[in-house]
């Protein structure tokens, strides 16, 4: 153990941690918004319940979120000082930008919603959710760019000894930038999708509040079928870009040691890291790599003895990563489909809705997943090409790295057990009742309850 490899665990627990509550916030924080608009639009009292009662899960996890963010960030002035001086000019903005406009936005505008129930018109309320869940979505561009521009440095100048802004227009107009964010936010909805459609799922077996539950099932079924056709095209437009601007990552995502043209896809091999091989390898796919990477089945495909071994990525994390994501992105359409063929006889589908409760932690799997193959996948390299994560870290003491990495551990695991203990709490309970949940109408304009909304 030396402090590179501390720090890196250190950031590590501190971002899969903090995006546990990241997804379920980005996408839920939209149905939401959906769940208000159709009330506001047919005077349905059940889906004003539904905004209300998913609304109060979106505000746990906007929460506890939020803590886990800031303290994530002050790492890069704790244990990544060196990388904060290198190409915090351009990094920096970006963050800055999230913070100071997409943030406040969000938080400004949720608090609306929040104490607005009944204070103000229903379409300033709905108003309110929409710009929640834009700026919240919005938020996660700025960050997603900052980390596009690790993977692929643009726009920037060598300038006193380090990287400095020069253009800030190809940073967030790159294709490796919009492809993160469509991805991401794509997954975010899958998982917020699933979110609603397995405590539903849970509601049905139970026959509690079977008209609201049902209305909230399909709901979700609706959001990840548009979801998983996003993400499926979007995935596949990365894998391309991960090709031309990191080979050595692509290489490693498909344990292919051996580059070449007519590059075949194994679909199910062991990677032997030590000795540079495979020990098992079924289901070839001929020139199914290259046609997939390069959309030509000639194309020439680096493999990692391409690349000198310290230019390498780790192999089998970045291997098993991919094929965990990739596998259940599979699974998700399958799952949505199902649901959607039988969303007229949902509780007659026990099994299905068994299987839809248990699948709620899949969706958060899948998503650390895809960040450990696009974080692990790029070392070496703390900015592809530019900067070695090993020059990245501050000058600490080894005891005070391992002392932190502990507490954050400890901390983050209070946090993520609260967070979950909450959910639960409030998902078993059901939504509230009609009668303590009353209908407010919009005023007729001109008259007194007009002028106390207004």
């Amino acid at each position: 153990m030396d402090v590179v490899l501390l720090s890196r665990l250190q950031f590590a627990v501190a971002a899969f941690f903090h995006f546990l509550f990241v997804p379920l916030t980005l996408g839920l924080s939209v149905l939401v918004a959906v769940m208000e608009t159709l009330y506001l639009r047919t005077g349905d009292s059940d889906y004003r319940r539904m905004a209300r009662f998913w609304g109060k899960m979106f505000l746990i996890n906007f929460g506890i979120g939020v803590v886990t963010g800031i303290t994530l960030e002050f790492q890069f002035g704790t244990n990544w000082k060196n990388y904060s001086s290198y190409v915090g000019d351009i990094f920096g903005s970006l963050l800055a930008i999230e913070a100071t406009v997409a943030f406040f936005l969000e938080s400004t505008f949720l608090a609306v919603w929040v104490f607005g129930w009944d204070r103000v018109s229903p379409r300033l309320h709905t108003a309110s959710i929409w710009i929640v869940a834009l700026a919240g979505n919005l938020s996660a561009f700025w960050i997603l760019a900052a980390n596009a521009w690790m993977q692929h440095p643009v726009g920037y100048v060598f300038r006193n000894g380090r990287a400095e802004l020069d253009n800030f227009w190809p940073i967030i107009t790159q294709v490796p930038a919009i492809l993160a964010f469509i991805h991401t936010v794509s997954g975010a909805f899958i998982l917020s999708s699933f979110f609603v459609m397995g405590v539903s799922a849970y509601h049905l077996l139970k026959k509690n509040e079977v008209e609201f539950f049902t209305k909230s099932f399909r709901l979700g079924i609706y959001g990840a079928l548009a979801a998983c056709f996003v993400m499926l095209a979007s995935g596949h437009g990365s894998a391309v870009d991960v090709a031309r601007i990191q080979p050595a990552k692509l290489a490693a995502m498909e344990a292919l040691w051996e580059g070449g043209p007519n590059r075949p896809m194994t679909l199910l091999m062991i990677p032997d890291e030590k000795n540079e091989r495979n020990l098992l390898n079924i289901g070839s796919v001929p020139n199914g790599l290259s046609l997939l990477a390069y959309a030509r089945p000639d194309a020439v495909v680096k493999g990692l003895h391409d690349f000198p071994k310290e230019d390498r990525p780790p192999v089998t994390l970045t291997f098993l990563g991919f094929r965990a994501m990739v596998g259940l992105g599979t699974l998700f359409p399958l799952l949505a489909f199902l649901g959607w063929f039988w969303r007229k006889r949902l509780t007659e589908k026990r099994l299905y809705l068994w299987v839809m409760l248990l699948a709620i932690p899949l969706p958060y799997l899948a998503l650390e997943m895809g960040w450990m193959v696009t974080e692990v996948g790029r070392q070496p390299w703390i900015v592809q090409g530019l900067m070695r994560t090993a020059d990245a870290v501050s000058p600490l003491d080894l005891v005070q790295v391992a002392l932190s990495l502990v507490g954050f551990f400890l901390l983050y695991s209070l946090l993520g057990v609260t967070d979950f203990y909450l959910l639960a709490r409030f998902a078993r309970r059901g939504p509230e009742s009609a009668d303590q949940n009353p209908v407010v109408t919009e005023p007729e304009k001109g008259t007194e309850g007009g002028e106390q909304h207004a």
